[in-house]
């Protein structure tokens, strides 16, 4: 059986809400941002974000840092986890597709500086020491790490500083720490090294502490290590790890924390670490939710982006997708199989099943679905009803008008308590340019009508069920542009006739006669 902290240690206690151990030295550091430390000017930190690799595991034309888990790119998760520590400078290391990663990081404050060829960490942070300029401390961490948490980060800075360290790594305790590299402790805090899985001994293998990758250095200590690093690898490369051996050859502090959730190490190197990287930011997120009030049906089927907010008493039924910068009000509904993107929802909404609503406003009390569309641009006001098979886009619904069934609305504007009737159109496009339809206050339209645009139809009117409009309908009139009806009696029965006696002029087909099939005769036996 592996032992779970290293021998030397006494016995761990277990932090209240962790599933892990975690040694009474390290659960002292959880209690840092109590003491004043969540205030402490970072003036002389920076932040190093490893970002230049391809990801070659992950099989894929798009850079490692680019793909996306729990609604952002990694790279992003991880700048945005890193910004409220409010260091001096945040700097990207950035290699492969440079410019892509470069236009996702720099809106976020991030500076980025190219590492050509990519010659491992330690060659990595070489190139960004310009960019540090007189920063004393600086966090590094990979680009491909999104789950680690501030708090973690805060805590670790806060260690590094008041151990005096020349350098602290960031571990984890894992039940299976198969495939990572061990952190062999040399006293209660202080780390002897860092062993490869490769190089273990048979001792070293009962060992659960990982290396994370993560670390925060004193830089007037790390150069001079970095500079006795050889890349004596396979690779050929220059790595961080081997600057921690060279600190501790040279009897500086190096020291490490113990991350209370083991997640917030995980890399994505594979397109499964994607996946449970993804699920976990999702869990998350959902749990951050159902705190705040929110009732959640079956929620491990329900996708929910970082920045989705929804009030108290918001219920999502199974299935549910709420996308971008979806913001949702108190009281609503949204049930199975709805996708919302960038929607803005009032109180006491309802969204009937299998509805997509992107990049639209619906005020407080409307009702639309199932199977409702709501193309980009469209706002719904106060008890606006939009129905099965309905689709709208750029339109403008006034308070109480309902659209209950098989239309499409495009380029409209329509005032309040006007019904649309089903098989309603507006004809916006003429396959140059779109045009719109204006409709007004206490409208009817009625079922299978056309309006083809520009086209007005004023207050109060009505407009005849199966009419193409062509021009505009005055307020209170009727609008009608069909073809006359005209009934001609008994015309059906005397067609009938007429047809039955064509019939009986027609000669009467032959039955054929069906061949007889012949008897089969019996098989001689060869004898």
């Amino acid at each position: 059986m592996r032992a779970t902290w290293p021998h030397f240690l006494p016995p761990p206690l277990l932090i209240r809400h962790s599933p892990r151990p975690v040694h009474p030295f390290i659960a002292n550091w959880l209690l840092l941002q109590q003491n004043g430390l969540k205030t402490m000017s970072n003036n002389d930190l920076a932040i190093v974000i490893l970002a230049a690799g391809k990801g070659t595991r992950l099989k894929s034309s798009i850079a490692k840092v680019l793909h996306c888990a729990g609604g952002r790119t990694l790279v992003e998760q991880v700048v945005l986890a890193c910004a409220p520590l409010k260091a001096r400078e945040t700097i990207v290391v950035v290699g492969h597709q440079a410019e892509q990663v470069t236009a996702m990081v720099e809106p976020l404050g991030a500076v980025t500086v190219l590492q050509q060829p990519q010659n491992g960490t330690g060659h990595a942070m070489q190139v960004a020491r310009r960019a540090l300029g007189r920063a004393k401390f600086a966090i590094v961490l990979p680009g491909d790490a999104p789950l680690v948490r501030t708090e973690t980060l805060k805590n670790l800075v806060a260690m590094h500083r008041k151990g005096n360290a020349a350098a602290t790594i960031l571990t984890a305790v894992l039940a299976d720490p198969s495939g990572y590299g061990r952190v062999v402790r040399k006293s209660e805090s202080m780390v002897s090294a860092i062993v490869e899985e490769s190089q273990l001994t048979e001792e070293q293998r009962e060992i659960n502490e990982i290396n994370s990758a993560i670390y925060c250095f004193s830089l007037e200590k790390l150069w001079p290590a970095l500079s006795l690093v050889k890349p004596n690898n396979h690779h050929r490369e220059l790595y961080l790890t081997d600057a921690i051996a060279a600190l501790n050859a040279k009897g500086e502090t190096v020291i490490a924390q113990v991350a209370v959730d083991s997640r917030e190490v995980l890399g994505c190197n594979t397109r499964a670490d994607l996946a449970e990287v993804d699920r976990v930011f999702r869990e998350w997120k959902r749990n951050a939710l159902m705190d705040a009030g929110v009732t959640i049906q079956l929620p491990e089927t329900v996708l929910i982006d970082p920045d989705v907010t929804a009030g108290e008493d918001t219920i999502l039924e199974p299935g549910v997708q709420l996308l971008g910068k979806t913001k949702i009000g108190a009281r609503c509904t949204i049930r199975t199989g709805s996708v919302l993107k960038d929607a803005i929802l009032g109180d006491d909404v309802m969204v009937e099943a299998h509805c997509v609503v992107a990049q639209s406003r619906l005020d407080d009390r409307v009702i639309i679905g199932p199977f409702a569309r709501l193309r980009p641009d469209n706002h719904l006001k106060a008890g606006a009803r939009i129905g099965n098979f309905v689709e709208l886009k750029k339109s403008t619904i006034g308070e109480g008008t309902k659209a209950m069934h098989l239309s499409y609305l495009g380029d409209a504007k329509i005032g309040k308590k006007s019904n649309i009737g089903a098989g309603t159109i507006t004809c916006n496009y003429d396959g140059f340019h779109k045009y719109p339809t204006t409709i007004g206050n206490k409208v009817f339209i009625g079922s299978d009508s056309a309006l083809v645009a520009p086209v007005r139809v004023g207050d109060g009117a009505y407009i005849a069920a199966g009419s193409t409009i062509t021009e505009n309908v005055p307020a209170e009139g009727l609008g009608i542009a069909r073809g006359r009806q005209e009934n001609k009696p008994g015309w059906a029965a005397k067609k009938r006739r007429e047809l039955a006696a064509e019939n009986s002029k027609k000669p009467a087909k032959k039955a054929r006669a069906k061949k007889r099939s012949k008897p089969r005769r019996a098989s001689k036996k060869r004898r």
